[in-house]
């Protein structure tokens, strides 16, 4: 049996926190298995848990990371659309982003909302 996906976030980043918590809340009220389907790290609770997929802390606090269950690592963009993709309700919304040319575009606009979003959590402190 295939090791069930890893989602590496940041909870220090209130954006961030809240996005995770907003998509467990969808995946419990969707899924027979819930938020369990996907192991949820915490950068902010287990900063050692960077090295098991060979990134620096600021990395992961930069951009989500994912480790799908076929042990491939995702990044940013990449990783809504896999997360999306597994939750009824927004499947949609994953297939959509996923499409070619729309998926370039969404990675330009999630790095570059990324770098502003790091940006602002360091400069208020939070690391």
């Amino acid at each position: 049996m295939p090791a069930k996906p890893k989602l590496y976030y940041n909870s220090a980043c209130p954006v961030c926190r809240t996005g995770i918590e907003q998509q467990r809340a969808k995946m419990d009220a969707t899924l027979p298995e819930g938020s369990d389907s996907i192991a949820w790290c915490d950068i902010a609770a287990t900063p050692e848990a960077a090295k098991e997929i060979d990134r620096s802390v600021d990395q992961i606090r930069h951009s989500l990371h994912l480790v799908d269950e076929n042990g491939r690592l995702l990044v940013g963009a990449d990783v809504a659309i896999a997360v999306w993709q597994m939750t009824p309700g927004r499947r949609w919304l994953g297939q959509l982003v996923g499409l070619p040319g729309i998926r370039q575009l969404a990675r330009w606009g999630y790095n570059r909302f990324a770098d502003r979003l790091f940006a602002w959590n360091k400069g208020h402190g939070r690391w």
